[in-house]
C-alpha cells in the first residue's frame, strides 16, 4: 500500500515505534502483567489531564463513552451545547437513549460563550450539560475554562467531549471542575483507532449510583468495579494498551507544555496560510489549535484538490456534514511537526497552481 501522509482529523499518522509497541506477545486481561499495564497507563493519563479523578479505558470509539456519560449522568434534563456536527451527536445520543435534552445551538463557526451557558443554566431545569470542546467539523475551540467557571455555580454534571483536543491542548480537569472528560486515541494521541478513555469525578459516580438503566457495556459503576483491580469488565484491546503506554512516555519526553506549544504554532501557520489563500471558518479568536476548517472562498474543486494531493502522497479532509462542499479541513495534531505542516502547505500551493 502506498504510504500517504495523513493531515486528516483522525486517524492521523502513527509513528513506527508506536506500531512496533503493539507487537507484543499476547497476555490475558486477567493477568498480573495486564493489571500492571493498566495501572501504568491510567496513572499517566491522570498526569496528562491534571486530575486525581479515576480515568477509565474502553475498547470502543469515544462515542461509546458519550453514550455511557448520557446513561450514567443525565437524570432529569440535559443541556446540549451545539456549535457543529459533533455537538449534534451529543443530542442524538441523548435522544436515542430516551433522555430529555434541549439543544442550545449557535451559528456554525461561532463558539459557545459563557454568557449563553449562564443564561440557560439559570433556568434551573437541567441536571447535566454536554459540550464539545474542540468542534472538529467547524474548527472552533470553545472557551472551555471560562465555560467551566460558569458551570461551577450550578448543581449540574459537566460532560465534555475533548476527542480532538485531549493530548494536544492543555485541559486541567480538576482545576476547571470537569465531571466527565472523554476522548479517543486516534487523534492527538496519534495511535490507531479502537480505544477510548475518560476521567470521571466522584460526584459523577455518586450520581450514577442513583440512575436506573445505565446499560451494560458502558455502566460506569460496573467499569469501576474492575478498574479498582486495574482491569476492565470485558476484554480490552491489549495491543493498543501497549501502544498507549509507549506513547504516553513519548509525550512526557517531549514535555506537556512543549507539546501544547507545538500544536499552537502549527495552528498559527495553517491559519495564516488559509487566510492568505481562502479564509478560516471559525470565528476569529476561537480557532482550533488541532484542526483548521478552511472556507472555500476561491470556489476550487475540493474533491479534485484532495485527489491530486493523494497522488502526491498527502491527504487532507473535505468539509464535514453540511459543510462538505463549502469547506475543507487540515489537521495539525498528534506527532505532526511544524516542518510537516510547512511541507504540506507547499504541496497544496503546487496543486492549487495546477488546478488553475
Amino acid at each position: 500500500m502506498k504510504t500517504i501522509k495523513l493531515f486528516t482529523p483522525g486517524p492521523v499518522d502513527v509513528k513506527p515505534e508506536i506500531l512496533e509497541a503493539m507487537n507484543q506477545p499476547m497476555i490475558t486481561h486477567r493477568s498480573k502483567e495486564y493489571s500492571e499495564l493498566h495501572q501504568r497507563v491510567t496513572e499517566k493519563l491522570k498526569r496528562l489531564l491534571f486530575t486525581e479523578n479515576n480515568v477509565i479505558l474502553s475498547t470502543s470509539s469515544a462515542s461509546g463513552l458519550m453514550e455511557g456519560a448520557i446513561r450514567n449522568c443525565v437524570k432529569e434534563k440535559c443541556l446540549n451545547l451545539v456549535c457543529g456536527a459533533f455537538g449534534e451527536r451529543w443530542c442524538r445520543i441523548a435522544e436515542s437513549n430516551g433522555k430529555i435534552c434541549e439543544k442550545l445551538e449557535v451559528k456554525w463557526g461561532d463558539p459557545i460563550t459563557p454568557d449563553i451557558v449562564k443564561d440557560a443554566l439559570s433556568t434551573g431545569v437541567y441536571d447535566a450539560v454536554a459540550l464539545t470542546h474542540n468542534e472538529t467539523s467547524t474548527g472552533v475551540m470553545n472557551p472551555l475554562k471560562e465555560i467551566c467557571d460558569v458551570v461551577k455555580n450550578f448543581d449540574v454534571t459537566l460532560m465534555v467531549d475533548t476527542v480532538s483536543s485531549m493530548a494536544g491542548v492543555k485541559i486541567e480537569v480538576d482545576k476547571w471542575g470537569i465531571d466527565i472528560c472523554l476522548a479517543s486515541v486516534q487523534k492527538c494521541f496519534a495511535l490507531p483507532p479502537g480505544l477510548a478513555l475518560c476521567s470521571i469525578s466522584d460526584e459523577a459516580l455518586k450520581k450514577a449510583e442513583t440512575m436506573e438503566n445505565r446499560g451494560y457495556y458502558f455502566d460506569f459503576l460496573e467499569i469501576m468495579k474492575y478498574h479498582k483491580k486495574n482491569q476492565t469488565p470485558a476484554t480490552p484491546c491489549i495491543p493498543l494498551m501497549w501502544a498507549l503506554d509507549k506513547q504516553m512516555d513519548r509525550i512526557f519526553e517531549e514535555g506537556l507544555e512543549n507539546r501544547f506549544k507545538r500544536h499552537e504554532e502549527m495552528g498559527k501557520i495553517i491559519r495564516k496560510w488559509a487566510k492568505k489563500n481562502f479564509d478560516t471558518f471559525a470565528k476569529e479568536g476561537y480557532e482550533s489549535n488541532t484542526v483548521t476548517t478552511v472556507t472555500n472562498t476561491s470556489n476550487i474543486n475540493v474533491e479534485n484538490m484532495i485527489k491530486k494531493l493523494i497522488e502526491k502522497g498527502y491527504r487532507i479532509s473535505n468539509g464535514y456534514g453540511k459543510l462538505k462542499d463549502a469547506t475543507f479541513r487540515i489537521a495539525h495534531m498528534g506527532d505532526t511537526e511544524i516542518s510537516d505542516v510547512k511541507e504540506l502547505l507547499d504541496v497544496i500551493d503546487e496543486v492549487l497552481n495546477e488546478l488553475k
